[in-house]
């Protein structure tokens, strides 16, 4: 068996090149939404947008490479945008424990103003 003769040439050998990352557009997309979920959370004190703005964020967070490592111009780190929805969903749940005064729930600045008791003659 020792006889067999090695039929590779070394002239057609093709070396190895590693393929060009796909999904460029979705982690621009998961990037974005880490980015301004955590916002909308803040803005409309929403407690579900804020848990989803936690989980995409831990998401895109475990599912950066290395290239996203390495590349530090392509946004914001991960660990960034976990702290923020972190602080938003925060946000959110601030009126259960500091509650707003009591005097300013109704008051907005745009209701008529009080009536005038009649002069007295």
């Amino acid at each position: 068996m020792a006889s067999k003769k090695d039929m590779r040439r070394p002239d057609l050998v093709v070396p190895y090149q590693e393929p060009g990352s796909k999904g460029g557009d979705s982690a621009e997309f998961s990037s974005t939404l880490s980015s301004t979920l955590p916002m909308a959370a803040i803005f409309t004190r929403n407690r579900y947008i804020g848990w989803a703005s936690v989980v995409i964020s831990v998401q895109n967070w475990l599912g950066e490479g290395e290239d996203a490592a390495r590349n530090s111009s392509t946004g914001t780190p991960g660990y960034f945008t976990v702290g923020m929805s972190l602080m938003a969903l925060a946000v959110t749940y601030l009126p259960m424990f500091l509650p707003p005064p009591p005097n300013s729930r109704g008051a907005t600045g745009t209701q008529p103003p009080a009536p005038v008791a009649p002069a007295a003659a």
